[in-house]
């Protein structure tokens, strides 16, 4: 068993045409080149195995115990004299804009096709590769969508580690000026992210007798005090 390094599936990767969208793909190419390209197609991908959510190349994918060690969030240290923690996010994934890019213009090649097939007193060959166009143009836009939930993910969680150093650098309490200061964010980006991190537990906000919002995190705030617990 083995776990996808970008959308953490465990399990076993498939074969690359089990996929229903590289599927549609293939069609797509073979369909206006006689069969030639997916030809090609078929046999440069043929053996890959990919992972059954996401569709990334299974020879990326490493066992849970690899994973864990490489991509598991840091831990939270406590750095003595408030050090200025760490500034770099690491890589995120890709936008998926080439593919979204892609899949609108294949739509506008299908619509382009079908509508000269109907003005044309009904072409049933322009209407179905118009179809097919379109089968592929949508399978692509929606792959490329799916490619920037998992960026915007991936940012909100990178930038939540940067949250946690933060506040263990600054004792427990943070502000969303200060989050938005240190993290280059407008106010109305820092203020979503902090919203996003307050689950009333171990981030909850709060208001001063003078009207200011904080954040605090208590496991953080209070972590001298924290005593294991004991063996019963």
């Amino acid at each position: 068993m083995r776990q996808c390094l970008r959308c953490g599936y465990r399990g076993d990767g498939i074969p690359y045409f089990r996929k229903p969208l590289h599927a549609v793909l293939l069609a797509a190419v073979s369909f206006p080149t006689f069969g030639l390209g997916g030809l090609v197609y078929y046999a440069s991908h043929r053996r890959n195995l990919v992972c059954p959510d996401c569709g990334h190349g299974w020879e990326h994918a490493r066992k849970p115990g690899e994973v864990a060690a490489v991509e598991s969030p840091p831990q939270v240290p406590s750095r003595p004299g408030g050090a200025p923690s760490p500034s770099g996010t690491g890589p995120v994934p890709p936008s998926g804009i080439g593919r979204r890019v892609v899949g609108v213009g294949l739509g506008v090649v299908a619509l382009l096709s079908i509508l000269a097939g109907v003005v044309d007193g009904f072409v049933p060959e322009a209407v179905v590769t118009g179809s097919i166009f379109g089968m592929g143009g949508s399978g692509m836009f929606l792959w490329g969508w799916q490619a920037l939930q998992w960026r915007r993910r991936a940012v909100m969680q990178a930038l939540g580690r940067r949250v946690l150093r933060m506040a263990t650098d600054r004792g427990g309490v943070l502000t969303v000026t200060e989050v938005a200061a240190e993290l280059d964010l407008s106010l109305e980006a820092a203020e979503k992210l902090m919203i996003g991190m307050d689950d009333g537990f171990r981030v909850r906000s709060d208001i001063t007798d003078q009207g200011v919002l904080y954040y605090e995190f208590p496991e953080l705030r209070h972590q001298e005090r924290l005593q294991p617990g004991k063996e019963a």
